[in-house]
């Protein structure tokens, strides 16, 4: 008799346990016209700050740390901190200059963000479109291809030479900023992980040169 009872339990116990059905993919033309949503929502609100983590992976160099990002409009302030060395540097500007600065040799400035960083830190970045890409936006200006995950989300950007991967929150309907990014473009790999996000008027106010 003892035989039997584990095998009936185990048989009470995965009749307990139900499996979901997995939800139907949205259709293509619902994703791409809730896609089109997102993007103007974006054009129409440009102020947000961000809290969160980077990793920038350029072959054999590269660097992480701790990232706050306002964006107010077309003015933004990008600050890293490295906990592990307890350096940081802030980036700053808006469509016509840029300027960063706690790095050695004083505060630099030019007129294109992911040149100065490039030259200043060694990541390139491309920090005018990955402020549209990090709302899950195609950036303006360039050809781009999106696909969508069976959600109805962004699940991959290709633009620019970039492609740009998504993780978004869990039981979200319509978030509005994922949860993570991934944008390569070999032998280049951005990751950036959010913690924090918010939009409208409370973000700080983005400092420019």
């Amino acid at each position: 008799m003892k035989r039997w009872l584990a095998p009936a339990g185990i048989a009470l116990a995965l009749a307990g346990c139900t499996v979901a059905p997995p939800r139907p993919a949205v259709p293509a033309a619902q994703a791409e016209a809730a896609q089109q949503a997102r993007e103007a929502a974006v054009r129409a609100q440009a102020d947000w700050h961000l809290e969160g983590r980077i990793a920038v992976a350029n072959g054999r160099d590269g660097g992480s740390g701790r990232i706050e990002w306002t964006q107010q409009g077309s003015r933004y302030r990008i600050a890293v901190s490295a906990p592990v060395t307890r350096q940081s540097w802030r980036l700053t500007g808006d469509a016509a200059a840029a300027r960063i600065e706690g790095l050695p040799g004083g505060p630099r400035e030019s007129e294109d963000p992911a040149a100065l960083l490039h030259e200043t830190t060694g990541w390139p970045v491309p920090v005018e479109a990955l402020a549209w890409w990090v709302r899950g936006a195609r950036a303006p200006g360039e050809p781009a291809v999106i696909e969508f995950g069976p959600d109805g989300l962004p699940a991959r950007i290709a633009q620019d030479g970039w492609t740009i991967a998504y993780v978004w929150p869990d039981g979200a309907a319509a978030p509005e900023f994922p949860a993570r990014i991934e944008a390569r473009r070999d032998p280049v790999r951005v990751r950036l992980a959010i913690d924090a996000a918010r939009l409208g008027s409370a973000a700080d106010t983005a400092s420019a040169p």
